[in-house]
């Protein structure tokens, strides 16, 4: 290269930029290491991580320890699915286009919508994404309200993505650890885009979507219900609530914590609204031999027919992972599903009642109805709880008060169905014992 533009040295090929912004870029690298030597560096380093096998893990936050079937994954490592990627010529990847398409059934089926799109990259790009959606909608308006007991980070999402355009994303208080109605029913006004909602909430509460949905409709402003995939095995789904969009993190469904991903994201919505669906919708039909076939019946980012039209520009779905959840729930079935969820929620209330009779102990919100994870208020502050408990082996939760003041001297505990009534009975022990 240096020979074709006809210089002599690296130096001669940079000189453009001034010397003092070159002194201040340059990378202070390590001397080579052989591949033995690299081999030591990162296992020396990624034993200094903790993680869900080495401690018993009851964090929740957006992303849970639920037990993942061994032949989700010897599945996928199968290299005709390992492999898949958007498909650019998409009717000659006809089992990509099935595996998608029994996705967006199965996700219909959890949320009682009419419609899914082909996945997202997690629960805070479709959360973000709703809202557009709702904004392309009700175009004249220009305020997006989300709830304050949405997961902090999707709401962070969200004010990212309208920053630069016409709507204003506003935030409707809570009250006990849930929604309050009164304050919805204030902010709503002619200006309203939609409401975002989010059952089991960040806070683990159920909210009572069905309501929340109504007081949006009064004033003609969509519902946006951000739902739990594990959740819906129990409770009314988005559709029966009267939910406009549902939205969610797929992590649930066979796809490990993996430090925080990649995760999934799913999304649907009613019929009505399919030519504002971002992402992509797979369809099927029949072939002239009658046979089924597959196909893309909506491409909406800007790299295909759509251009400035286009309601996305992801780049590819999820379908690995989206796979990952089809095979996931293909397994548990809906007896497994239920038994997942009905097993998290039965153990979270047992073990909630045990820390909360401890001396000091309490539950933040006691009169509110729980899924998976509850808010406790120890009696020191949770910094200090989660660093006792952690040299001891537990993961014991999250410091509310480092995502948001409102919430300062909380801690936010879950449970999955992998938990023991032993391994319960240790972390009570433990917290006792601080």
């Amino acid at each position: 290269m240096l020979e074709s533009l006809g210089l002599n040295s690296l130096d001669e090929l940079f000189r453009s930029i001034p010397a003092e912004v070159q002194a201040r870029c340059r990378l202070s690298l390590p001397e080579p290491l052989t591949e033995m030597e690299v081999t030591a560096l990162v296992e020396e380093v990624a034993a200094a991580n903790c993680d869900p096998f080495a401690t018993l893990s009851f964090l929740g936050g957006g992303a849970w320890d639920h037990y993942i079937p061994a032949a989700t994954w010897q599945l996928l490592s199968r290299s005709e699915l390992y492999t898949c990627y958007t498909p650019y010529q998409a009717e000659v990847s006809q089992g990509t286009l099935q595996a998608i398409y029994e996705y967006q059934s199965l996700v219909c089926r959890l949320t009682g919508m009419d419609i899914a799109n082909a996945s997202g990259y997690d629960g805070g790009s479709v959360t973000a994404d709703a809202a557009l959606m709702a904004a392309a909608i009700n175009d004249e308006r220009s305020v997006v309200l989300v709830s304050d007991t949405v997961n902090p980070a999707y709401r962070q999402v969200v004010e990212t993505y309208n920053s630069g355009g016409r709507c204003t994303v506003r935030r409707v208080p809570s009250k006990n650890g849930a929604t309050d109605p009164e304050a919805l029913a204030a902010a709503l006004d002619e200006d309203t885009v939609c409401v975002i909602v989010q059952s089991p909430n960040f806070l683990g509460a159920l909210e009572d979507t069905a309501a929340l949905c109504a007081l949006a409709k009064e004033k003609g402003a969509l519902s946006v219900v951000v739902c739990d995939p594990v959740a819906l095995a129990l409770t009314t789904s988005p559709g029966e609530a009267g939910a406009d969009i549902a939205v969610g993190e797929g992590q649930p469904l066979g796809v490990p914590l993996s430090f925080g991903g990649p995760y999934l994201g799913f999304f649907a919505t009613r019929e009505g609204y399919k030519r504002q669906l971002p992402g992509r919708l797979v369809g099927m039909t029949e072939d002239v031999n009658g046979k089924p076939g597959y196909v893309l019946t909506l491409q909406t980012r800007e790299q295909h027919i759509k251009r400035e039209r286009a309601t996305s520009n992801i780049c590819t779905n999820q379908a690995l992972l989206a796979l990952a959840a089809t095979i996931h729930l293909t397994l548990l079935g809906r007896e497994g599903l239920t038994e997942a969820a009905n097993l998290s929620l039965q153990k979270a209330h047992y073990l909630a009642e045990r820390i909360a009779a401890l001396p000091g102990w309490s539950l933040a919100y006691p009169e509110q109805p729980f899924f998976r994870e509850f808010v406790l208020r120890p009696p020191k502050p949770p910094r200090e709880v989660i660093e006792k408990a952690l040299a001891r082996g537990f993961l014991a939760g999250i410091d509310l008060g480092r995502l948001d003041s409102q919430w300062e001297g909380l801690l936010l505990t879950a449970v999955t169905e992998k938990r023991t009534r032993k391994q319960m009975d240790s972390l009570v022990e433990t917290l006792a014992s601080l």
